[in-house]
């Protein structure tokens, strides 16, 4: 069976969270299952995924998904102790990428892959479907001319949550690390 047995386990988390949170809906895209990021021909695979979903443009479907993630990844020991930090990185992350990649548009989707590498760290990968952006032309919020700013701080809290941000595919891919 694709996937094996680890895949039924996520089915079922993800279905029995999704009956607990009535006010959800559970969207599945057609796609692959999602394989270790750096996994590839000629590579060993460095971890497994615990967590995969793709959810549409909607600002209100950032918490049902974040608390599905987590409950997914404590069960599977990946969040030990530093959930606080891992949780507020996501919530924005998914923030971000849903009014700023996607443009709240709910027929884009997020989607979210969580990692469990060999040697323990989590890797959340989150991915819109937007036009992209330059993480580094975003205005730091710690600066005086920012400081009133109503928005420009999930980057910023993302960097200091996490111990490895990186973007890629010209910034509609993040991929953030915690180490255990």
């Amino acid at each position: 069976m694709p996937g094996g047995r680890e895949s039924v386990r996520i089915i079922i988390g993800i279905k029995i969270q999704h009956d607990v949170f009535k006010t959800t809906r559970r969207v599945s895209l057609p796609r692959k299952r999602p394989t270790s990021p750096s996994s590839g021909p000629g590579k060993k695979a460095a971890g497994k995924c615990v967590f995969s979903e793709a959810i549409p443009s909607q600002i209100e479907m950032v918490e049902p998904v974040v608390t599905r993630a987590m409950t997914v990844m404590a069960a599977h020991g990946c969040v030990d102790g530093q959930s606080a930090a891992t949780e507020l990185a996501l919530r924005e992350a998914l923030a971000n990428a849903i009014l700023h990649g996607n443009k709240a548009e709910p027929k884009k989707r997020v989607q979210l892959d969580c990692f469990q590498e060999s040697d323990g760290t989590l890797l959340l990968v989150v991915q819109d479907e937007g036009h992209g952006f330059d993480p580094a032309a975003v205005r730091d919020p710690t600066q005086p001319e920012n400081l009133i700013r109503t928005t420009g701080r999930g980057i910023y809290l993302i960097k200091h949550l996490m111990d490895e941000v990186e973007y890629r595919n010209r910034g509609r891919e993040l991929r953030m690390r915690k180490k255990k």
